[in-house]
């Protein structure tokens, strides 16, 4: 389970660092994001999302669980890509399927953590309290 919270770890900073070939390298081919607007496939859909979106996220805390299953709780600020004038922020919960060492399918929900838990099959005894530096 360490390995998968070490590739969201790795994930989640490329995306803060508007990194899409690091985001990509870390993405399946076919990977799966699942957002307000609706589901794509491809991991090329990465960068231009990552270009307009202008979207970074602190860590509040994290769970995982088998089957490749981390949830991400997020302090979630979006930012003007050009101006870097915040344009809005939310606590939001990442839900992740890690296999093979990449990513597999993302969803960010808006809608706090308790249903990106349960969608994930998480609950509070699957909360990683110590994580290694």
């Amino acid at each position: 389970m360490r390995g998968q919270l070490a590739v969201v770890e790795a994930w989640l900073a490329a995306v803060d660092r508007a990194d899409a070939a690091a985001a990509t390298a870390l993405s399946a081919p076919d990977l799966e994001v699942v957002g307000p607007r609706g589901t794509v496939r491809g991991r090329e859909v990465l960068g231009p999302w990552m270009a307009r979106a202008g979207f970074s996220g602190t860590p509040l805390r994290w769970f995982c669980g088998a089957d490749g299953a981390v949830v991400v709780e997020q302090d979630a600020v979006w930012a003007d890509p050009t101006t870097g004038a915040q344009r809005g922020r939310a606590v939001v919960a990442s839900q992740f399927t890690v296999a093979g060492g990449v990513v597999t399918r993302y969803q960010r929900h808006d809608d706090g953590l308790l249903p990106a838990l349960a969608a994930a099959g998480l609950g509070a005894a699957d909360e990683v309290t110590a994580r290694a530096g």
